[in-house]
């Protein structure tokens, strides 16, 4: 093994359904692991669920049953997540109401406290219970939180205890300042330095018991529970073993290279709020913070009163799973928002997939099949994966490129043998043709193994088609018309 490397998503809610916007996170997330697996390092890749919070409390009110009963019920869809989008089997998952995460959320708490960076005090906020997120009067428009302009805004009057975020703004600066890269893209760290430059206000890190009871119990006070947000940031440590598997801990935390993947709306969470937590805690900060953008349908926010929710159930229940993986890593924007309908995933599947990669496949076992080939000394060993020469691209998380650099290839082979033309060549040159076919099976093999950590399943049916020197038992992807 080269170097320990841990990987991780957010932890989605479990207050609805999984959506299309968590199923692009965890496959970028298990793209860029399985890149790394095949580089030989060693992989820690986390997920789970956050099933704390106002909302979740809420949600199971409504249901007339326990919260703990509520997340229980729900926890199936998001591991059943993990199994439909073909996500890496040895992936790590935390719910937040196990018991080790709770333990450690305390020792978490406790150490901040012991620090000198928990107070308690009596305050009044406007609160966004979508967002779980206090708000200010600039964040709002026309007393509404932008991003649930649906929910009202809650008004909070009580005591609550609070973390000395104000006490951090000069190191958040300095390690902005330290590491270029921490928030990738560029234009986030930007963004996320402008708001730490801003000033930093103190935030609330628990409810009182009374008004809110699901939650992690504060150390030493039966009273409160702690704030959403502190209790599940610290999955991040707590499913590597922390504060009881320093072993495990340092190997991948302290000695490897922490990447979380979020949204744009996990911003000041991941980058600043987190960071801080860490530094009060007296713990390393991550290392990479990569912020994707929000997932659009027909140019508007996803809602299901307008009906164009898109579900990554109805998706792979029509396409297969590795249709999504693959439209989701080339056709949405690693950094901005991208605009996603199932009439765009069905042109890209026909064009791309059926008539692209598929057919390319299928047209050149066939020849081989056909002409009785010899393949069986094809190495892949003699030659390196694509992404060997652009590995540039997957280092900076950018996938649409690196899968660009792959369709590039499935386009030189299509113009190869309309060029060379091997199925006429078989009849005045047949050690030509079979040459032809040979340099063919060797660059099909290339491409398997190049798209193995974006489309795994594809990858290894083409490996076993160049292997066995046949064609696929069914197309790899057959053409689908949607219904008008």
């Amino acid at each position: 093994m080269k170097n320990p490397q841990y990987i991780t998503t957010t932890l989605p809610y479990v207050n609805a359904d999984p959506h299309i916007g968590f199923a692009l996170e965890i496959i970028k997330a298990d793209a860029y692991a399985r890149y790394k697996k095949l580089q030989n390092d060693e992989v820690f890749f986390n997920t789970g669920t956050d099933e704390h919070g106002t909302k979740i409390h809420e949600k199971a009110e409504e249901k007339g049953i326990s919260t703990q009963e509520y997340v229980d019920g729900l926890l199936g869809k998001f591991k059943g997540l993990v199994e439909l989008l073909n996500i890496s089997e040895d992936i790590h998952f935390v719910r937040t109401t196990d018991a080790s995460h709770r333990e450690a959320a305390q020792a978490f708490w406790q150490r901040c406290d012991d620090n000198g960076y928990i107070y308690k005090k009596n305050y009044q906020t406007k609160y966004c219970v979508g967002c779980e997120l206090a708000k200010t009067d600039s964040e709002l428009e026309d007393g509404k939180c932008p991003v649930h302009p649906d929910r009202k805004v809650q008004l909070l009057d009580e005591e609550n205890y609070f973390f000395k975020f104000s006490a951090f703004q000069d190191k958040l600066l300095g390690l902005y300042a330290e590491r270029k890269d921490f928030v990738i893209p560029s234009f986030r760290q930007n963004e996320i330095k402008k708001f730490v430059e801003n000033g930093l206000e103190d935030f609330s890190i628990s409810r009182l018991k009374t008004k809110m009871p699901w939650g992690v119990p504060v150390p030493g006070d039966g009273d409160h529970v702690m704030y959403v947000w502190f209790d599940a940031l610290v999955n991040y440590i707590s499913t590597l073993g922390w504060p009881n598997d320093l072993d495990t801990f340092e190997k991948f935390w302290t000695e490897g290279q922490p990447v979380q993947f979020a949204g744009k709306d996990n911003l000041r969470q991941q980058s600043a709020m987190w960071q801080a937590m860490l530094m009060a805690a007296d713990l390393p900060t991550s290392r990479h913070i990569v912020i994707g953008g929000f997932i659009n349908s027909g140019g508007q926010k996803m809602s299901k009163s307008l009906g164009n929710v898109i579900s990554p159930y109805d998706v792979v229940d029509t396409y297969g799973s590795e249709a999504l993986r693959y439209f989701l890593l080339r056709h949405v924007h690693s950094f901005d928002d991208s605009d996603v309908t199932m009439e765009k995933i069905n042109e890209a599947y026909n064009a791309h997939l059926a008539n692209g990669i598929g057919n390319l496949v299928q047209r050149v076992m066939k020849m081989i099949t056909s002409y009785e080939v010899d393949i069986s000394s094809v190495n892949f060993n003699d030659h390196d994966p694509i992404y060997a020469y652009h590995s540039d691209h997957i280092e900076n998380f950018d996938f649409p490129k690196a899968m660009d650099e792959m369709w590039r290839l499935v386009g030189d082979l299509d113009q190869f043998i309309a060029e060379h033309k091997p199925f006429k060549k078989i009849k005045e040159d047949r050690e030509g043709a079979h040459k032809d076919l040979y340099y063919l099976a060797e660059e099909i093999q290339r491409l398997a193994v190049s798209l193995y950590p974006f489309m795994p399943e594809t990858a290894e049916k083409i490996q076993r088609c160049i292997t066995n020197a046949s064609l696929p038992k069914e197309p790899l992807f057959k053409r689908i018309e949607l219904e008008k």
